[in-house]
């Protein structure tokens, strides 16, 4: 399979995950993204492919920045929700700071965080966890669920 066939193949098969997705697996989705995103600026950083490193670490920042952050229902999740905000507000800083510095151990820690975040998510996963709303429902309705 050539490269541009494979690359769409991959953006199908994304797509179509996230059209099938409930809220609770749209964050699970995000974490593997953020962490996929940081071990491929890991592997550039290494090379020392400077561009690429910076597009990978651009996707894991706005994974996690717009994604996982944009997410969070400060109303329903308390507390735990700005707490939760605070350590993506780190992450985001930790990310940066790999990016301007090449520093591996931050993206290491980022990585750490995240995966620790992603297996707490998994493992809280409602039972019977509602359907996605549909697309015609109100917006706040299809807003993602808190993860608090």
């Amino acid at each position: 399979m050539t490269g541009f066939a494979l690359n769409a193949y991959r953006k199908v098969e994304v797509e179509t995950g996230v059209t099938a997705a409930d809220p609770h697996q749209l964050i699970l989705m995000l974490y593997d993204g953020a962490l996929a995103a940081i071990k491929q600026a890991a592997v550039h950083m290494a090379a020392g492919r400077v561009a690429e490193k910076g597009k990978a670490l651009t996707q894991a920042l706005r994974l996690v920045d717009e994604g996982l952050k944009g997410g969070v229902d400060r109303k329903a999740g308390g507390a735990l929700a700005f707490r939760l905000l605070d350590l993506y507000d780190y992450m985001t800083m930790r990310l940066l700071q790999a990016n301007l510095r090449n520093d591996r151990n931050a993206l290491d820690e980022v990585a750490r965080l995240l995966a620790d975040l992603r297996e707490a998510w998994a493992q809280i996963r409602p039972q019977g966890a509602a359907p996605r709303p549909p697309e015609s429902a109100p917006a706040p309705m299809r807003r993602l669920a808190v993860h608090a």
